[in-house]
C-alpha cells in the first residue's frame, strides 16, 4: 500500500512538473519556428507574406490582383476568403461585441451565410472550367473573385468563432454570434469596405493589404488549430480568461506554423519555384 501511494505521488509530481514545463517548452518551440522561417525564407516582408500565402494559395499571376507593380500574396479569390473572414471575425468581436458568442445564428441567416458559400463555390468551378477551356456560364473576373471570396470569408469567420468559443472558454456566452439581419448588415457592410479598398489598388495600400492577407492566413489557420490543440491536450471548456487562454493559443500558433512549412516544403519540392503554381501561368 505504501509503494502503492509512492508510486501516485510520484507521478502526480511528475506530472505537475511537466504540466508547469510545457508552456516553457511550448514558448521555446516557437521563437525557434518563428526564427527558422524568418531564416529559411528569402529576405523583406513582401516575400514573408507570399510564403505564407504560399501554403494555401495557387497564387497564378492572371487570377491575382497587382498594386504599385507587385502582385498581392493572394490570388484574388483568397484575398477576398481569408482578409473577409478576418473581417468577419473582427467584426463579430469588437463591432457586435459578442466576445464569447457559442450560438450559430438564427435559421434565416445561416441560410444566407450557406448561400454566400454556394455562389462562392460556384464562381470558383466557373472559373476553373474557364481556365482549362471547358463549357462556362460567363467569363470570370478578378473583381467577382474579390465579392464571392469576402462573402465564403464572412461565412467562414461566423462558423469559426462559434466552434473556437465553444471549445475553448468555460463559460462561454449561449447568445448567437450574428444575431439577426441587422447584424448581418452591419458585417455586410464591413466587408463591403474591405472590398472597396483592395479594388482601389492604391500603391499606399500594397503592405497594409499584402500584411494583412499573411495575417489572415495565420489568425485562420491558428483558430482551427487551437481547438486541436484544446482537443489534444484535454482542455476543452477550461479556459477562464485571456491570460490562461495564451498558452492554448500558442500551441495552436506553432501547428499552424508547422503546417505551412510543410506545405511549403511539399510544394516547392512538387514544382521547383516559389512562385504561382507553373503550369497554370
Amino acid at each position: 500500500m505504501k509503494e502503492s501511494l509512492l508510486y501516485e505521488k510520484n507521478g502526480s509530481n511528475r506530472s505537475a512538473i511537466w504540466g508547469d514545463a510545457l508552456p516553457w517548452v511550448t514558448g521555446g518551440l516557437l521563437v525557434f519556428a518563428l526564427v527558422a522561417f524568418a531564416l529559411a525564407t528569402p529576405p523583406g516582408l513582401l516575400s514573408k507574406a507570399d510564403m505564407v500565402a504560399y501554403a494555401v494559395c495557387h497564387q497564378i499571376g492572371s487570377h491575382s490582383f497587382v498594386i504599385a507593380g507587385t502582385q498581392l500574396p493572394l490570388c484574388a479569390r483568397c484575398t477576398g476568403t481569408f482578409l473577409g473572414a478576418l473581417v468577419g471575425l473582427l467584426g463579430q468581436g469588437f463591432v457586435l461585441q459578442r466576445r464569447r458568442a457559442a450560438a450559430f445564428p438564427p435559421p434565416g441567416v445561416l441560410t444566407i451565410l450557406v448561400i454566400f458559400t454556394i455562389l462562392w463555390a460556384a464562381d470558383g468551378l466557373n472559373s476553373y472550367l474557364a481556365l482549362v477551356g471547358g463549357p462556362h456560364g460567363y467569363e470570370p473576373t478578378n473583381e467577382l473573385r474579390l465579392v464571392t471570396g469576402a462573402l465564403n470569408g464572412l461565412t467562414m469567420s461566423a462558423l469559426v468563432y462559434v466552434v473556437v468559443n465553444v471549445s475553448l472558454w468555460k463559460c462561454p456566452m449561449e447568445v448567437p454570434n450574428i444575431r439577426g439581419w441587422r447584424d448581418l448588415g452591419l458585417l455586410l457592410l464591413l466587408e463591403a469596405g474591405l472590398v472597396g479598398v483592395v479594388l482601389s489598388r492604391q500603391g499606399f495600400l500594397l503592405y497594409p493589404i499584402a500584411l494583412l492577407s499573411a495575417a489572415a492566413v495565420l489568425t485562420l489557420l491558428t483558430s482551427v488549430n487551437t481547438v486541436i490543440a484544446v482537443i489534444l491536450l484535454g482542455r476543452e471548456n477550461s479556459v477562464e480568461n485571456w491570460r490562461e487562454a495564451l498558452f492554448p493559443i500558442a500551441v495552436g500558433f506553432l501547428l499552424c506554423l508547422v503546417q505551412i512549412a510543410v506545405i511549403d516544403l511539399l510544394r516547392y519540392r512538387l514544382t521547383g519555384t516559389l512562385q504561382g503554381i507553373p503550369s497554370l501561368h
